[in-house]
């Protein structure tokens, strides 16, 4: 029995044919309709079939958030290649592993990253023609965007392949606690689900305008924010970046309906903006995720009429649970209930679901999850056990099934919405000769969420300064991930096995900001 197999870009390709005239997103103050941003896709889809990119091909992009991103988005769907989203907070070493990793063969990005590209150049496998520069003026070693697209067809592009289902779409690398990034391959199939799910969580309609506030190189802003409302024929609001009275300010002007933000910049909106100065009446739900939520910025928000909910999830497998509206009050301080196609357990170390009230892992199950990792089937055996992906993430539930957050059974912590593996920045410490060793906790900050704290022991007779410490790691990891603070030990705190007790550590972090 033959089915239609779904690809992600039939989304622009049907819109544009029942609504070719209305706004499917506005980039700074310019509106694009879906026929345009359809049409736009499709003389990009000819360019590349041009370049020789077949199915299965790697397009990195290093962008900001802009319309072209969308483009790129749909325009590798259609023909069956795969997007890899490069985080622009990177380092130029971090992005040369991932473009070598992925075996990129094209990388398209913007003037304001010509400079480390450039540097990062001769270890690459990207020939000149391979390079596409948005904006201008660009190097001669690479193409224009808009010259090379304005010359093509804005008909579909034919393709011989069957594309779409299980065939991968994007490769999303999360650092990893080893200290190497991985990539999650991520399906069109998987696309498909966590926009089915994250139209039930925001109850969607065609006549929603959304925000996209969060980078788009993460699952957050491209998948649990942008596709959704694409896939449902509703108005996207862009820029390259947003302050947070332009938030308001947005809200007010375009009539937003849903806002979800990270929790920082939720916090940013407290300090720097008069809420009551600004009509947000039009907005119907507010969601926040990703990183750590104090009780105390929800409880701000409701002094002020606002109703803060949580999402909870991580790029394997986007949205895991999710919190409504009417629970948001009742239930606070929970990431809600598990996602409608997804399943949800909270176990102990014996693989035994835990009662309610007891801490446990959570694991989960169905079509939003993953594929594996690029070239890393070792991983992958390891994360995903007979079908239930193992998140790391320390969770309990109450009685009606309500889930919430405890710890994180990884080292890893987020800041300012980032994830930050501290075996990356150890890494990096340790290559210096000076170091005998150390250890990198996230401790929290009321700006942040989270900050890192590195406990370094030096080698006999050394001697190094904390800014010349911080200094080692400038320019080799991205700028978010260095920590706030660095405190000189004689000994780490360790287990019979040499593993470092890093829930010491924060103790002695704890005790000290408290003298």
């Amino acid at each position: 029995m033959s089915y239609v197999v779904i690809n992600i870009g039939d989304w622009i390709r049907k819109w544009s044919l029942l609504r070719p005239q209305k706004h499917a997103l506005i980039f700074e103050d310019r509106p694009f309709t879906y026929q345009e941003v359809n049409q736009r896709t499709n003389q990009l889809c000819h360019h590349l079939l041009e370049s020789r990119v077949v199915k299965g091909d790697r397009v990195a992009v290093l962008l900001h958030n802009c319309h072209q991103y969308l483009e790129i988005f749909f325009a590798i769907s259609k023909i069956g290649a795969i997007l890899v989203p490069l985080n622009w907070r990177l380092a130029g070493p971090e992005l040369e592993f991932i473009l070598n990793d992925s075996g990129s063969r094209i990388l398209i990005f913007e003037p304001e990253f010509e400079e480390v590209v450039a540097m990062i150049r001769p270890n690459l496998n990207l020939s000149n023609g391979n390079y596409i520069a948005i904006g201008g003026p660009h190097p001669d070693w690479s193409i224009g965007y808009e010259n090379a697209i304005s010359k093509q067809s804005v008909h579909e592009p034919f393709n011989n392949d069957s594309v779409g289902g299980e065939d991968p779409h994007i490769i999303m690398y999360t650092s990893g606690t080893t200290g190497v990034p991985k990539g999650a391959i991520l399906s069109h199939r998987k696309t498909f689900f966590n926009v089915l799910n994250a139209d039930m969580v925001y109850n969607l309609t065609s006549r929603d305008i959304m925000i996209i506030s969060r980078p788009m190189f993460h699952s957050g802003g491209l998948l649990v924010e942008a596709a959704p409302i694409l896939y449902k024929g509703g108005t996207l609001i862009l820029k390259k970046r947003f302050r947070p009275v332009e938030i308001l300010e947005t809200v007010a002007r375009y009539k937003v309906t849903i806002l979800e933000l990270a929790a920082t910049v939720y916090q940013f909106i407290l300090q720097e903006c008069n809420l009551s100065q600004y009509e947000l009446g039009s907005v119907r739900c507010y969601f926040t995720g990703g990183e750590r939520i104090p009780l105390t910025l929800i409880k701000e928000y409701l002094k002020r009429g606002i109703t803060l909910s949580q999402i909870f999830g991580q790029t394997e497998a986007s949205t895991i649970t999710f919190l409504s509206s009417e629970k948001a009050i009742t239930k606070i301080g929970s990431v809600g209930l598990p996602v409608f196609h997804g399943e949800v357990r909270i176990i102990n170390k014996e693989g035994k679901v835990v009662l309610p009230g007891e801490v446990g892992e959570i694991i989960i199950k169905g079509p939003t999850l993953m594929s594996g990792y690029w070239n890393r089937s070792d991983l992958t055996a390891e994360t995903i056990r007979d079908g239930w992906l193992y998140t790391g993430d320390l969770a309990k539930k109450d009685e009606e099934g309500y889930v919430y957050i405890v710890d994180r059974e990884r080292d890893m912590y987020i800041s300012g919405g980032e994830n930050v593996y501290p075996a990356e920045i150890e890494k990096v410490f340790f290559s210096h000769p000076k170091v005998f060793d150390v250890g990198v906790i996230g401790v929290p900050d009321e700006k942040w969420g989270e900050v890192g704290k590195a406990y370094i022991v030096l080698k006999p007779s050394e001697t190094l300064t904390e800014q010349e410490a911080l200094e080692l790691l400038r320019g080799k990891v991205g700028k978010y991930k260095i920590p706030k603070y660095v405190e000189f030990i004689d000994e780490l705190p360790k287990t019979a096995s040499g593993k470092i007790q890093k829930f010491i550590l924060k103790e002695w972090h704890q005790k000290r900001t408290k003298l």
